[in-house]
C-alpha cells in the first residue's frame, strides 16, 4: 500500500470499520526515560496514531492538565531537539505507527524552520499540528513542511463556517482535526449531536479523514464520538494518568503502565463505536 504512514493507518482502520484511536502525550513528561517507555508502549496498548506534544512555556490553547505536562517536561530538561531525538529512538523499533508533532510555532521558529523540517523528517516524524499558525501564514511553515514530505494537519472548530473552512482546508493534508468545542483542552463535550453534525459538514468539503479531539475522557465518549468520526483524539486523560501516578513529583515503576492502561480502555471504547 502506498501513501504516507498516516494514509495507510486511516485506510487500515477504515477497512476494519472503526475509528482510529489517536493518543496525545507530552514529550519528556515526566522525564525523558519514562516518556520513552510511555511512547514505546502506546501502539500495543491500542494507539493507531501518536500525537507527541512539543513542550512550550506559553501553551494558550491547552487546559491545566496539558499545561502541567509541558511544565514537567521543561523542568526535566526537554527541548525541541530532544523531542525530535525521542521520535528517532521510537523509530528504531516501530516504522509503522504515525507520529505527529503538536504544539506551537515559537520553538520551531527559534530552532529554524529549514533545520527543524530536515531533522523531523530524518527522525521519522509524519506530520505537524501547529495550533497558532493560521492559514494566512502558510508560507511560514505549512508549505515548506508539505514540500519536505510532512503532513500539515489543521484544526477546525465549531466557529469555522463554510467560507473559512475552504481556506483552512486548502493546504491541509493527512487528516482534519475537529476541535469539539470552543475553549481549551480538557473541558467536557456538552453536545455530542452537534459534534456529529459538524463532522458530517466537514466531510462535505474534503475527502480527508476527520478526527475529533477535546473533551473525550471515557470509553463511552470514545464510542459515541467514533460513530461518525474517522478518529478520536485523547490527550488530557492520558497526561492526567501520568500526573496521578507521580509520587512527590517523581515517576514510579507503574507510571508508563498507568498511561497504557488508560489507552487500552479508551481504544476499546473506540472499537465499540460501530458495533
Amino acid at each position: 500500500m502506498t501513501g504516507t504512514r498516516i494514509d495507510r493507518r486511516f485506510a487500515k482502520t477504515k477497512a476494519e470499520n472503526r475509528p482510529a484511536f489517536v493518543s496525545f502525550v507530552m514529550a519528556g513528561d515526566p522525564d525523558e526515560a519514562t516518556a520513552d517507555a510511555i511512547l514505546a508502549g502506546l501502539p500495543s496498548a491500542g494507539a493507531d496514531i501518536i500525537e507527541l506534544g512539543m513542550p512550550f512555556s506559553d501553551p494558550m490553547a491547552d487546559g491545566v492538565a496539558i499545561q502541567l505536562a509541558g511544565q514537567r517536561a521543561l523542568a526535566a530538561g526537554m527541548s525541541l531537539r530532544k523531542t525530535i531525538d525521542t521520535v528517532a529512538r521510537f523509530r528504531r523499533n516501530d516504522d509503522e505507527t504515525p507520529i505527529v508533532l503538536m504544539g506551537y510555532y515559537n520553538p520551531i521558529y527559534i530552532y529554524g524552520v529549514e533545520k527543524f523540517l530536515a531533522d523531523a523528517v530524518a527522525a521519522g516524524v509524519d506530520g505537524l499540528i501547529v495550533v497558532d499558525l493560521p492559514a494566512e501564514e502558510d508560507e511560514e511553515l505549512c508549505l515548506p513542511a508539505l514540500a519536505a514530505g510532512l503532513n500539515f494537519i489543521r484544526l477546525t472548530t465549531p466557529t469555522t463556517d463554510n467560507k473559512r473552512l475552504a481556506t483552512v482546508l486548502k493546504n491541509t493534508s493527512g487528516f482534519v482535526y475537529y476541535v469539539s468545542m470552543t475553549g481549551i483542552t480538557g473541558a467536557e463535550i456538552k453536545n455530542r449531536t452537534a459534534v456529529g453534525e459538524a463532522v458530517s459538514r466537514i466531510k462535505g468539503h474534503t475527502n480527508l479523514p476527520v478526527a475529533v479531539g477535546f473533551g473525550i475522557k471515557t470509553p463511552e465518549d470514545a464510542a459515541l464520538i467514533g460513530r461518525g468520526a474517522d478518529g478520536v483524539v485523547v490527550g488530557s486523560a492520558l497526561v492526567s494518568a501520568v500526573a496521578d501516578s507521580l509520587v512527590d513529583g517523581k515517576p514510579q515503576p507503574g507510571t508508563a503502565e498507568a498511561v497504557h492502561s488508560c489507552v487500552r480502555k479508551l481504544a476499546e471504547g473506540a472499537k465499540r463505536a460501530r458495533s
